[in-house]
C-alpha cells in the first residue's frame, strides 16, 4: 500500500450548537480515490472544507503530508500549495480568458515563471479539448467546459491531493458525463483524490474506498464492491435504495 498523505482521527466540526463531523476517522494513501457519499447535509462537503483549512476543527486531529493542520503555526497558504479544491459552482475569474485562469495559481501563488507554464498550460487545456477556447472568457464556455477548466486550473499547481467538492452538481444533466469522464482519466493516471459525489455510478467505476456519512458520522467504508453490493448497516441499505 502506498504511503498514507491524509490522516483524519476522530474530527468534530461544531457550528453553534450544530455538530456537523462527529468524530470522524480516515486515512487516505498516495494514488488512492476516495468517495465520500450521503445525503445533503451528511457533512461530505464540510469535511473537505477541513482538510483545506477552510473551516477549523473543534475535536480530534488532521494530519496532511505528515504536518498536523490544527498546529496555529501552520500557513494554510503552504498547505494549499499542496491541495487543489474545486468546487461545485465553478469560480472561474470572469475578466480573465480560460488560459489566464489556468495560469494565475501557478504564476502568482507558485511564482513560477509564466513562460515555463504556458506550454503545461495549454497542454492541461489540451487534454480536455478547450485547447483552441483558451482566449475566450468563462461566460461564453458551457457550465461543463466551465467546470473542466475549473479542475484542470486546479492541476496546474501540481497538487499532490485533489479536493472535489460534488462538482457536478450545478450543471445540466447533459453535461455531467463529459466531467465524470476527466476525472475517470484523472484516476486513471493516478491523481490521489477525496471526491464528495451524488454519482453513485462514478464512485463504483473509480474509488478503491467508498465512505457512508450519515448525519455527520462515518456510518460505512469499504471496497465498491463491499458498500454497494453488500453493504452492513441498514442506513447505508436505505440509503442506496432511495439514490438507485
Amino acid at each position: 500500500m502506498n504511503e498514507v498523505i491524509l490522516e483524519l482521527d476522530s474530527v468534530v466540526k461544531r457550528f453553534g450548537d450544530n455538530e456537523v463531523l462527529r468524530g470522524i476517522s480516515l486515512n487516505l494513501h498516495r494514488h488512492e480515490v476516495v468517495c465520500l457519499i450521503g445525503a445533503s447535509g451528511s457533512g461530505k462537503s464540510t469535511l473537505l472544507r477541513c482538510v483545506n483549512l477552510l473551516e477549523t476543527i473543534e475535536g480530534g486531529s488532521i494530519t496532511l503530508f505528515g504536518q498536523s493542520l490544527t498546529d496555529v503555526r501552520i500557513d494554510p497558504d503552504k498547505v494549499r500549495r499542496h491541495t487543489g479544491m474545486v468546487f461545485q459552482s465553478f469560480n472561474l475569474f470572469p475578466h480573465l480568458t480560460v488560459l489566464e485562469n489556468v495560469l494565475v495559481g501557478p504564476v502568482r501563488a507558485l511564482k513560477r515563471k509564466r513562460s515555463d507554464v504556458l506550454d503545461e498550460a495549454m497542454q492541461l487545456l489540451d487534454r480536455i479539448g478547450l485547447r483552441e477556447r483558451s482566449d475566450e472568457y468563462p461566460d461564453r464556455l458551457s457550465g461543463g467546459q466551465q467546470q473542466r477548466v475549473a479542475i484542470v486550473r486546479s492541476l496546474a499547481m501540481r497538487p499532490a491531493l485533489l479536493l472535489l467538492d460534488e462538482v457536478t452538481s450545478a450543471l445540466d444533466p447533459s453535461l455531467v458525463g463529459e466531467v465524470l469522464d476527466l476525472l475517470r482519466d484523472l484516476a486513471r493516471t493516478g491523481t490521489t483524490m477525496l471526491i464528495a459525489t451524488h454519482e453513485m455510478n462514478f464512485a463504483r467505476d473509480v474509488a478503491q474506498q467508498v465512505v457512508y456519512l450519515d448525519g455527520g458520522v462515518l456510518v460505512e467504508k469499504g471496497t465498491p464492491e463491499e458498500i454497494f453490493s453488500n453493504p452492513q448497516h441498514e442506513s447505508t441499505r436505505l440509503f442506496l435504495e432511495r439514490v438507485r
